[in-house]
């Protein structure tokens, strides 16, 4: 059966490529205009008392809005105090040089981004009546469209950068709502798929094993009344009851082949079929390889079975859990005993002291491996730690020849 990596989790957010680009090109605006206000200034108001202080507050203000990407786009607490601090400074460089306004077009977009809506409509409107003011007095006069113009820039503005705010949460419930739709499905499809195979499996065992067994009982039945008075009848009717004794064997024997792990079917072994699963499971988001260490030798069904289903248990905990990029399996052949180790160079989680199952990260897959180890009297060995990848590793003792 084919692999299939599991659905993107929901509640992972995939940075938005159109926001970095929007952050990018306001940074880009915040610098120009802040660089063409000190130009301007130094321009016109050369040789002041004041040109010191405005150069100064202009390079403050760069190093602070440099400073700005490094602490996220949330609302933090580091996040609130930087911004309180970068309007603070731009409000300062306004009031003694009235041409650095138009910055604060940029800034509309980071307290938009940064601060709640109603949060951010109120710093819009400081900012806007920055503006108005500083214009008002460069122009020297009223003027109604230095009045109104900007006030209805900003709220247009706002208004769009909030609508699309919102479109695009509607947009990421709704991805969200189809994910889990789809899980709820294959879930659905996995439950009616077991129930179909056990029903099938019931219908055969009845059709074969049961019916024989029965058969059989009644055969040794016969033959057990018949063996004084017709000894020849009651052996006629044992023999049958073996013939379907040796049916009813080859009916079960092909039961376990059918149920045992697809890639052991063909007869490869142990350490091909764990090749074929590294190479299928293999993408562009996970490289896994595969190694064999000591001489080959054949393995209980049992044995290779189990540690097979070890192995795609991990490989499914690797791709779920650990943001890994590669993956390792490693099969250790030492004579009285087969290793089985999985190592991922994922972000690590601190190993649960007990056996018992833990409730963070990998708690339900570390359950049912260390139960097929124990089941093969093995042992399951797991070395973690956060940021540090994860090796698992799986030692099941193999019974020394006769």
């Amino acid at each position: 059966m084919a692999q299939h990596a599991p659905p993107p989790d929901p509640r992972v957010r995939v940075p938005d490529p159109d926001a970095r680009w929007l952050a990018a090109v306001m940074h880009t605006a915040f610098f120009l205009l802040l660089g063409s206000s000190l130009v301007r200034f130094l321009l016109r108001h050369p040789g002041e008392p004041r040109t010191p202080w405005i150069i100064a507050l202009s390079v403050c203000l760069a190093l602070l809005y440099v400073s700005g990407p490094a602490l996220g786009t949330r609302s933090t607490p580091h996040r609130l105090v930087w911004l309180i601090l970068v309007v603070t400074a731009w409000g300062i460089l306004v009031v003694l040089a009235p041409s650095f306004a138009w910055c604060a077009v940029p800034l509309f977009y980071t307290g938009l981004r940064t601060l709640p809506a109603r949060a951010a409509l109120l710093l819009v409107a400081v900012l806007t009546a920055f503006v108005v003011t500083a214009q008002l007095q460069l122009a020297g006069h009223f003027d109604p469209n230095l009045l109104f113009a900007p006030p209805a820039w900003a709220a247009v503005a706002s208004a769009v950068f909030l609508y699309m705010q919102r479109q695009a949460a509607r947009q990421r419930d709704l991805i969200d709502d189809l994910i889990r739709t789809r899980r709820e499905l294959a879930a659905t499809e996995r439950r009616e798929g077991t129930l179909a195979e056990r029903q099938r499996l019931s219908m055969e065992i009845h059709d074969t094993l049961a019916q024989g067994l029965s058969s059989q009982q009644m055969l040794l039945q016969a033959a057990d009344r018949l063996w004084d008075t017709d000894p020849d009848r009651a052996r006629t009717h044992v023999r049958t009851a073996e013939s379907i004794t040796e049916r009813g064997l080859a009916e079960a024997r092909r039961f376990v082949h059918d149920l045992a792990p697809a890639d052991l079917a063909d007869g490869g072994g142990l350490a091909q079929a764990l090749r074929a699963l590294a190479e299928r499971e293999s993408d562009a988001d996970l490289t896994v390889r595969f190694h064999i260490e000591g001489a080959p030798v054949p393995l209980p069904d049992r044995v290779a079975s189990a540690l097979l289903r070890i192995a795609q248990g991990a490989l499914a905990n690797v791709r779920e859990h650990a943001e890994a990029a590669t993956a390792a399996l490693t099969l250790t052949l030492l004579g009285d005993q087969v290793v089985l180790d999985v190592a991922d160079d994922g972000r690590g989680f601190t190993p649960p002291a007990t056996a018992e199952p833990a409730t963070g990260v990998r708690g339900h897959g570390l359950p049912a491996i260390r139960a097929r180890a124990g089941q093969l009297g093995g042992t399951l060995t797991i070395e973690s730690a956060p940021g540090e990848g994860t090796v698992l590793s799986v030692s099941i003792p193999l019974e020394s020849p006769s």
